[in-house]
């Protein structure tokens, strides 16, 4: 019998000191993993600095291929992606831009959703220039989206946000967009391969 699981990769986009993003990916990873639809792979540039490496090029270097051969696996085996992002100057963290540049073929054909969060605009601004990159990478974006305004101060210390309900109806919003496209796309690529 096929497992009818979705795999979702969430991806933590920021790589500074003092980072929001982990505690907001780690509620998130509990709250999408909470329904059983999905099977929640967390990954953290954080741990794979591929900003400090060169940009794609032909062949890459030693070290360029040991941090790939980590992440670009689990790129691949995802049926799902969220992206977790804070704004930085109206847009988003050079670190995930490095991950997305990094890959093609693993973005193709799979849905995307956002979950941002900083100052006033919610990391909204960010988002929608991911939009524009994960389109020409022929990926989906889900129309919702989950954003928190004010970053870190609208947690908990215990990593939980202080808006409960409304956070908990945002994310169960794109978790059903993502599961509805991740389902149909798994489906209409093992019947016919994405020519992108």
């Amino acid at each position: 019998m096929p497992n009818l699981t979705l795999r979702c990769t969430v991806i933590v986009g920021s790589v500074r000191e003092g980072r929001f993003g982990p505690t907001a990916a780690r509620w998130f990873a509990r709250t999408a993993a909470e329904p059983g639809r999905f099977e929640v792979d967390v990954i953290d540039l954080g741990d794979h600095p591929l900003l400090a490496l060169p940009g794609p090029v032909a062949k890459p270097t030693a070290e360029v291929a040991a941090a790939l051969a980590e992440v670009t696996p689990r790129l691949a085996a995802a049926d799902v992606f969220v992206v977790v992002t804070p704004e930085y100057n109206h847009s988003f963290p050079a670190a995930l831009k490095s991950l997305i540049d990094w890959h093609f073929e693993q973005w193709q054909a799979k849905p995307v959703g956002y979950v941002s969060y900083g100052g006033r605009s919610g990391g909204l601004r960010a988002v929608e220039h991911l939009r524009q990159v994960f389109s020409e990478l022929h990926a989906v974006s889900v129309r919702d989206t989950v954003s928190f305004h004010g970053g870190s101060s609208v947690f908990t210390d215990d990593g939980e946000p202080r808006d409960g309900a409304g956070a908990r109806a945002a994310a169960k919003g794109m978790l059903d967009q993502l599961e509805w496209w991740g389902t149909a796309l798994r489906e209409a690529r093992e019947k016919r391969p994405y020519l992108g």
